[in-house]
């Protein structure tokens, strides 16, 4: 059956069956008007009427099947382009500080007074927190004592080993004057002893006295002499003791000046622990300090894409206000919720915008390809795939279903390795709403 195509008809093709049926009605119509005049039969009303509605069921699904179209306004269409595309991985972060410093305390302590809140800007001597312990101030004083006491036994002892060498000075001073003395009445002796008016024992006696003398004179010089080593000595030992009470005092006090808890170095109080009226054990942590100037950024990337990545490579971190440039420091070898951790390294002047744990965007440039053709990604298709796409004939305002070879994904963009031209255009919306599959898609204006 043909009909008229102004009027949204169309040519029709009837499967066999129905064509036998046709030619057996018109026979029998035929031999009725030739053999009878009666009116039809009830039978053949009613298989004329079942052809009327095949013949209309099938008009219903040639035009259902062949007049898909969608509006112009309704779909994204993307022409192909041709060049170098750089391979970019985008991913999603925060920036950290580069230096951080956690605070903890060194004793058992109470929260007595909180002064600055996290995001505050601190100095290396600006006090975060102040802490309680009433045992601390018990030993700084205990220390104090102890250390008045050795450096009293120090000075006692230094004069009990002034007294000690003053006596020994004195015998050997004494000594000395009776040696000379001894010596003057030999020499006096000796000529009279030749003379026989002193006898030879006296002179002898004399001779023997001075000898004894000087021997008592080295042996006091020696004694003397240990006896300084000795001194020396024990003011050396006495002097360590008030060192070592000197050292008990100073970490007593260092405990004790450690409750004004200080930031230690020019940043941003990133993290408070402790609450009013705490009660703190050792090593419990207080807050966290990071640097401002000294920052990093740490993106998450697809796991799948996170194997181009590379130490070295480029990159861009987007604050939403600023583009700073960085570099791949560290890639963290661990995977998390289908995606990998990479440090990104920035310079030291970064714009106002950045700052610690500010939420940015990265793009990681991994490599670039020369000479591709390439097209905005489709939604819904993955790299290295066959997929088909509508092509869009310029000329009669239709699209037709074709395969298309993809490659390689670089960020909203994908290569193209099967042959195509740079005229061609496609379709890269989401077409799955369309209620029928079509090799061919009529475009509305």
């Amino acid at each position: 059956m043909i009909l008229n195509k102004n009027k949204n008809w169309h040519i029709i093709r009837l499967p066999s069956y129905c064509y036998q049926q046709i030619e057996l009605f018109i026979m029998d119509v035929v031999k009725k008007k030739q053999h009878s005049k009666l009116p039809l039969s009830k039978n053949a009303l009613t298989i004329f009427g079942g052809l009327l509605l095949l013949i209309t069921l099938a008009v219903w699904a040639n035009q259902s099947t062949s007049s898909v179209s969608v509006a112009r306004g309704s779909i994204i269409i993307d022409k192909v382009k041709h060049g170098d595309l750089a391979v970019v991985i985008e991913g999603y972060g925060a920036l950290k500080s580069d230096k951080q410093q956690l605070i903890t305390t060194f004793s058992r302590a109470t929260v007595k007074e909180i002064v600055l809140k996290p995001g505050a800007t601190v100095k290396a001597d600006s006090v975060i927190v102040e802490l309680d312990n009433p045992e601390l101030q018990q030993q700084l004083d205990s220390a104090k004592r102890d250390l008045a006491q050795a450096s009293a036994n120090l000075r006692q002892l230094k004069l009990n080993n002034q007294r000690e060498k003053l006596n020994e000075s004195a015998m050997l001073a004494q000594i000395t004057a009776d040696y000379e003395t001894a010596s003057l009445k030999k020499q006096a002796e000796q000529k009279l002893a030749e003379q026989g008016i002193v006898s030879k024992l006296n002179y002898q006696q004399t001779v023997l006295n001075e000898q004894q003398l000087k021997k008592r004179i080295n042996i006091l010089k020696q004694r003397l002499h240990q006896l300084n080593l000795v001194h020396e000595e024990s003011v050396n030992i006495a002097q360590e003791r008030v060192l070592q009470q000197q050292g008990l005092l100073d970490i007593s006090q260092a405990r004790l000046d450690k409750l004004t808890v200080r930031a230690g170095f020019d940043g941003v109080l990133q993290r408070l622990s402790v609450e009013l009226g705490q009660s703190l054990t050792p090593g419990q942590e207080i807050a966290l300090i990071g640097s401002v100037t000294d920052l990093i950024a740490l993106i998450r990337v697809p796991q799948s894409q996170a194997q181009q990545i590379m130490v070295g490579q480029k990159a861009i971190v987007d604050t939403r206000r600023d583009k700073i440039d960085g570099v791949i420091s560290r890639i963290d070898p661990i995977v998390a919720d289908n995606t990998v951790e990479v440090e990104i390294a920035l310079p030291k002047n970064l714009p106002a915008s950045a700052r610690p744990m500010l939420s940015v965007d990265g793009t990681i440039t991994a490599d670039t390809l020369k000479g591709v053709s390439y097209i905005q990604r489709p939604a819904n298709v993955k790299a290295n795939t066959q997929v088909s796409l509508y092509r869009i004939n310029g000329q009669t305002d239709n699209a037709e279903l074709v395969p298309v070879s993809l490659g390689r994904q670089a960020g909203r963009y994908i290569e193209i390795t099967s042959k195509v031209t740079k005229d061609d255009q496609f379709i890269i919306s989401d077409l799955s709403n369309l209620k029928t599959t079509s090799q061919t898609l009529d475009i509305k204006s």
